[in-house]
């Protein structure tokens, strides 16, 4: 009998079902993608029965194109979007449409939960900031604007907690997941009593915790019927699509480090404890493995701006790429390898949504700051990838304060580009490791818990076989002191623009449009 391990990845798009093997080859995947709905300024929404049913309609289509019979699958398991808001009633049902990572609506509850449990100790306890970014506000502005939905809630859960109910009839989550709500006590592994309390919350409504390669039941006739899957069938509970990426990446042990670099861009490493950072500029999950958290810094404008950049921008290269059927980034990359590295002295701040790891602050925006006559077309494209790149070294800093990183292992879309990633590895003056899957990176990760969690796997450390590395990017030593001084630069403009950035936030708001 053949093994398959069936991987689902509720990313913030759609779901993305992939099919493994036993030797980590990816035999089919099928993307199902669904709404997000934005009620009001600020809020970000997505009904989970449009989860529900990308899960049912892209497992059937993934059966169909590897033609794997529903006796293959060992096991279901998980990544999925962290930082939500589902609130179920008695009847597991939803009761109304989930606030997801992007939301923003709760400050008020935000700046609350400061005051009742104090900004460094919430750091302390949860290896996060207290934020209206985190499930607990987003709890709490229900409680606040949504009373009658609040008191009907029986339990508060995350995208994957929720399907996996739907599989199985059980609600749990994990301890990555639940270390994205701003109520888990990461070093105890459990929920924070102290913040329960400080926050007024029913520690009811609280799913079970378990570590992510625990089984949280096997998939139900009435399941099976709308999915195609065997009854009986294993589901292993997974983790946060964070999480599990650093899994796919290969990041299973202390001293590994790993970048992925897609719309948005984080660098995070594999840790026996948290790396707490005096002015709480980076953050703590907890990994796959329990006895282990990866600390994080997340920026929020990284392929995002080059994305930004080539629409606004690069009308011309557009328009020829689309004539040569080719990317317009492969045309753009041409101008970026005629600039010099530094791009003559022209720096680009990426915050052109503001920034989460390592500046927090909202009201950040995009800065192009340098320019002269002499300034090319090239120089401009260049800037906007070093500039990406210098804002991920302050986050790569301050994470080498607790652990020396010597190589990076690159995943995400941004890692299929050469150039860039030279432009990354000269200016960390690190070695950059690419492996062989880099896109399917996040949905292995989530394979690899579910291979560990029935005895398919010793131990996560499978990954480093299963998804190998596949080449190599040496830094050249000879950048190190131009990047240096462009660096010190860069963080130094950011200060001095700091005041300015609240000064035009004001404005937008007394003249908005």
């Amino acid at each position: 009998m053949k093994k398959y391990i069936l991987a689902h990845d509720l990313g913030t798009s759609g779901n993305k079902a992939t099919l493994y093997n036993e030797e980590g080859t990816l035999l089919a995947s099928d993307l199902y993608e669904y709404n997000t709905y934005y009620p009001f300024s600020g809020a970000v929404e997505q009904d989970p029965e449009d989860w529900w049913k990308a899960v049912c309609i892209s497992t059937k289509r993934l059966m169909e194109k590897s033609q794997a019979a529903p006796s293959d699958i060992a096991c279901v398991s998980f990544s999925a979007q962290m930082m939500g808001c589902l609130l179920l009633g008695k009847d597991g049902a939803p009761l109304r449409k989930t606030i997801i990572w992007a939301d923003t609506r709760a400050a008020e509850e935000e700046a609350w939960m400061k005051a009742q449990a104090g900004e460094r100790n919430g750091y302390r306890i949860t290896g996060h900031r207290l934020s209206a970014s985190y499930s607990a506000a987003k709890l709490l502005w229900v409680r606040n604007h949504e009373r009658e939905l609040y008191d009907k809630t029986r339990k508060m859960v995350h995208a994957k907690d929720y399907i996996i109910y739907k599989l199985t009839g059980n609600l749990v989550s994990d301890y990555s997941d639940a270390s994205g709500t701003n109520l888990f006590d990461l070093e105890k592994r459990q929920w924070s009593d102290e913040l329960v309390t400080a926050f007024e919350i029913d520690p009811g409504i609280l799913p079970e915790v378990h570590p992510s390669t625990d089984i949280a039941g096997t998939v139900t006739a009435e399941a099976a019927a709308l999915t195609g899957l065997l009854p009986g069938t294993p589901v292993v509970i997974g983790g946060g699509d964070g999480s599990c990426a650093c899994v796919g990446a290969g990041v299973s042990s202390e001293g590994k480090a790993y970048n992925v670099l897609g719309s948005s861009s984080w660098i995070s490493s594999a840790t026996k404890t948290p790396v707490f950072d005096d002015e709480m500029r980076t953050f703590n999950w907890v990994h796959l493995d329990p006895e282990l958290v990866t600390p994080c810094g997340t920026m929020q404008a990284a392929g995002f701006s080059y994305n930004w950049y080539r629409n606004t921008l690069c009308a011309g290269e557009k328009a020829r790429a689309a004539e040569q059927g080719i990317s317009a980034y492969d045309l753009i990359n041409e101008g970026v390898a005629l600039s010099e590295p530094g791009a003559g002295g022209l720096l680009y701040l990426p915050y052109i949504l503001g920034e989460r790891s390592p500046r927090w602050n909202a009201d950040a925006r995009g800065v192009f700051l340098g320019m002269s006559v002499t300034t090319t077309k090239g120089d401009m494209s260049r800037a906007v990838l070093e500039g990406v790149g210098m804002n991920l070294k302050v986050i790569l800093d301050i994470l080498e304060k607790k652990q020396s990183i010597e190589e990076l292992i690159l995943i995400g879309g941004g890692a299929k580009g050469q150039i860039w990633l030279q432009i990354l590895a000269d200016i960390w003056q690190k070695k950059i490791l690419v492996p062989r899957y880099r896109e399917e990176a996040t949905s292995m990760g989530a394979a690899i818990c579910g291979g560990v969690g029935i005895g398919m796997y010793e131990s996560f450390k499978a990954a480093e076989k299963l998804n190998p590395i596949e080449k190599e990017i040496a830094p050249d030593p000879a950048l190190r002191e131009r990047y240096g001084m462009l660096y010190d630069i860069f963080n130094e403009s950011y200060a001095a623009l700091e005041k300015e950035f609240g000064r035009l936030a004001e404005y937008r708001k007394k003249y908005p449009g």
